[in-house]
């Protein structure tokens, strides 16, 4: 590709110049090939034994490789105006073949990690690159803590703490970038008071938009249910009149049918008192409360039932309609964790310790993004030139494989350019499908690369 993946380890610096080089070819790769093994996206011996000696280097800090791309994805937030910084976290499990000190996930006879990424996207939802990642595990003595032994702890000893974190980093990015709007957009698990009192205090604060999980209370008493009792807030925005109706169809999942689901809006901007047992540790704060209902759905347990918290303004249907859509926004990352689990098969690798491991999933980590990246350009910038993207030994043959005809004189738009490899990793291009996904993007980018090679290898009667 023109715009290789070894461009967002421009500014990498290991210490050695060799190490630096190294990882750029490792990662290119990787990228090449992305569901192989080590040994089988290494071509030759001496590359496969070069790449085990760089996991297994001490000099090498996996920090420094991710904040190579950090700088990479900072130049491409500098073009934005508005940038989502969607957090979450997956699971990767290593059971089957565990490192000699691996740690364990949520049971004891399960061993792997949590991978808690903090990802740039556009509103649009272009993937813009990986800005944090922390890597975890418990130990058995952390397993064996009951709930109300981890409620006591400080808030920077809880696994919770990540997501505050990484709403502090936002909060840094807002301030470096002071003329663009940060907003910090996570699920349920992000519904931490301590998030929205560091938004109401920091000097440049993110704004944010976290799924609600808390049962939240406003100060005003409700004197009707009693004289210690709360209003809460899932009524007093229950009670507010209907915004917006809207319908949307929902695909299939495991858990329920598709279908199409008729939706109500309502918002609120209210204060919230903070939790009874941090009542003296903390002021109330002001939020905007949107929710988001199913009307008539099957009542199996599959009805939409969002409420949002923002510190964005609902004062108009636009605004309202903002924060669901920044919500959405949030999916994507979903996307992003498949591409990295299924599309890297990184839950596959096999090297002896967790520092070697860790080394290869940051790097398995930008692979995952390009993808991504790669993926959603084709259709937000259909037509620029696939030369921005692509080389000419990468187009051409894919050009005279799908199409079969004459090469062009001029090269094809990127659009066509995707279009044409996810064709080659599946997709059937039938009238009204959907662009190519991630899937048969990366399987369509490793059929790409051995065209390329042959292409450059045995020459061409076009040229």
């Amino acid at each position: 590709m023109t715009d290789s993946i070894a461009n967002e380890f421009d500014t990498l610096q290991l210490g050695d110049k060799r190490l630096d080089n190294r990882c750029k070819l490792i990662a290119e790769r990787f990228a090449a090939n992305p569901q192989a093994s080590i040994n089988a996206a290494s071509q030759g011996w001496n590359e496969t034994h070069a790449a085990y000696e760089f996991f297994d280097n001490d000099f090498v800090d996996e920090a420094d490789i991710l904040a190579a791309h950090k700088d990479a994805t900072m130049r491409r937030i500098e073009q934005q105006d508005v940038v989502l910084l969607v957090q979450d976290t997956t699971e990767l499990d290593f059971t089957k073949h565990p490192t000699e000190d691996s740690g364990v996930l949520n049971e004891g006879y399960r061993f792997g990690l949590y991978d808690h990424s903090q990802i740039a996207f556009t509103e649009s939802g272009l993937c813009l690159g990986v800005m944090d990642v922390k890597l975890f595990s418990h130990t058995p003595e952390t397993l064996g803590q009951s709930k109300e032994q981890r409620k006591q702890l400080p808030i920077e000893e809880k696994e919770s703490f990540r997501w505050l974190q990484n709403y502090r980093r936002a909060c840094q990015l807002a301030g470096e970038q002071p003329d663009k709007q940060i907003i910090n957009v996570a699920d349920r698990e992000a519904d931490l008071y301590d998030i929205f009192v560091e938004a109401a205090e920091h000097p440049t604060p993110a704004d944010f938009v976290i799924r609600a999980k808390q049962p939240r209370c406003t100060p005003e008493r409700d004197l009707e249910a009693g004289p210690c009792t709360y209003k809460k807030v899932a009524d007093e925005v229950a009670d507010a009149p209907v915004s917006i109706r809207l319908q949307i169809d929902l695909a299939a999942t495991p858990k329920r049918a598709a279908r199409r689901a008729t939706l109500e809006v309502r918002a609120k901007r209210l204060r919230v008192k903070p939790p009874q047992t941090r009542k003296s540790e903390f002021p109330e704060v002001e939020l905007s409360v949107v929710e988001v209902r199913e009307v008539g759905g099957p009542g199996d347990g599959t009805d939409v039932h969002w409420q949002l918290l923002s510190s964005l303004p609902v004062d108009t249907i636009n605004q309202i309609q903002r924060v669901i859509d920044i919500y959405v926004t949030r999916w994507p990352i979903e996307t992003y964790f498949r591409v990295y689990k299924s599309g890297c098969r990184i839950e596959e690798i096999q090297l002896e310790t967790n520092a070697r491991q860790r080394r290869a999933l940051i790097i398995y980590k930008v692979v995952a993004w390009r993808l991504m990246y790669l993926t959603t350009l084709g259709r937000q910038c259909p037509d620029l030139d696939c030369e921005a993207v692509f080389a000419d030994f990468e187009w051409k043959p894919v050009w005279r494989v799908v199409r079969g005809q004459e090469l062009p004189k001029t090269p094809p738009r990127l659009g066509e350019m995707v279009q044409m490899v996810g064709e080659l990793g599946g997709h059937n291009n039938r009238s009204g499908d959907a662009p190519p996904g991630a899937e048969a993007m990366w399987n369509g980018l490793r059929r790409m690369k051995d065209f390329a090679l042959a292409w450059r290898a045995f020459g061409n009667d076009d040229d």
